[in-house]
């Protein structure tokens, strides 16, 4: 089992690369970012963020807004591998609410934030690009 550490400057480009692969392969996320765009984003945010990866290379990762306990990202290369309900538990460590959204169509992570105890609180239309309608999702200690 890979160690799950808090993220790098240098694991940026690993973590956008996730995100890329896994939008490009929805088949319902049209205008994905390239590489470099996606990695300046989460370069970005990184001072504000609590990021954690696993893996060498990058297998998983992990993005929390502290300030607001938004759980901004999850993404895995392989899921189905317990990866996930790892880094769920290091999200949630120390903390007694979380929230997120997630896409409609994203059938399998939805089921996922139900099995680690989120409740769907909201729905929110597509939006004007073409990207599906989204769920607000939230989890209490």
């Amino acid at each position: 089992m890979t160690p799950i550490r808090p993220a790098t400057r240098a694991d940026i480009p690993a973590c956008a690369r996730l995100v890329h692969d896994w939008e490009r392969a929805t088949g319902y996320i049209h205008d994905t970012p390239d590489l470099e765009t996606l990695t300046g984003y989460i370069l970005e945010a990184f001072p504000a963020r609590e990021i954690h990866v696993c893996g060498d290379p990058v297998s998983g990762y992990l993005s929390i807004d502290p300030a607001e306990a938004k759980l901004g990202a999850l993404y895995l290369a392989e899921p189905g591998k317990g990866t996930g309900t790892r880094l769920m538990d290091r999200a949630k460590d120390g903390r007694d609410q979380l929230w997120l959204t997630v896409y409609v169509p994203n059938i399998r992570a939805i089921g996922f934030y139900k099995r680690e105890g989120f409740t769907t609180t909201a729905e929110l239309p597509p939006d004007r690009a073409g990207a599906p309608a989204m769920l607000r999702m939230e989890w209490q200690r």
